[in-house]
């Protein structure tokens, strides 16, 4: 932000959803700019950080660049679509948890496997290290992902009808009264 705010002339007001605005025949930016910027570069740290993550499910490069590219491509509208969900899976960041910390055994693990580091195991590869096929670190990912969500939604509910519950019977006094 300070090195866009450096090099280019900004004005401190929002003008409606515009970019640039011209004042006295010169080109200004808005503060909307700024916004702009900071969600793709928010995006861009996303991809990033998502490297190791899809490392722990394949080491073929494409993959790894085709999941980065999709991941800067719809972060955003993904992002809006779980922001009006988010009062409703109240579980995902356990969910979430869990999935990291799945995957971080299986970086592990992986990482044992092809040890090549000579103070662990004298350089060699552990071999009582299992290896997790991506067949299970799929289901794993899809099945905590479908637990998560419906026990949410099951709570969201519940609450709501509990809520909803002393609303029912004060209504119900007012009409017998």
């Amino acid at each position: 932000m300070k090195f866009a705010r450096r090099h280019l002339p900004f004005v401190d007001q929002y003008h409606e959803d515009k970019l640039s605005v011209r004042i006295d025949s010169k080109r200004f930016f808005t503060p909307m700019l700024l916004v702009i910027i900071a969600i793709g570069f928010v995006d861009l740290i996303f991809a990033v950080d998502s490297i190791p993550a899809i490392y722990g499910l394949t080491e073929e490069a494409y993959i790894v660049f085709t999941a980065n590219a999709f991941a800067l491509m719809g972060l955003r509208q993904l992002y809006f679509l779980i922001g009006g969900l988010l009062e409703r899976l109240v579980y995902l960041a356990q969910g979430l948890a869990v999935i990291l910390s799945f995957i971080g055994i299986k970086l592990i693990s992986h990482a044992l496997k092809v040890n090549e580091l000579p103070f662990i195991n004298g350089g060699e590869p552990v071999k009582w290290v299992p290896e997790i096929p991506i067949w299970f670190s799929l289901g794993f990912i899809a099945t905590t992902i479908v637990v998560a969500t419906v026990l949410s939604l099951l709570k969201t509910r519940k609450d709501a009808k509990r809520e909803a519950a002393p609303e029912d019977a004060a209504a119900e006094r007012e009409v017998a009264s």
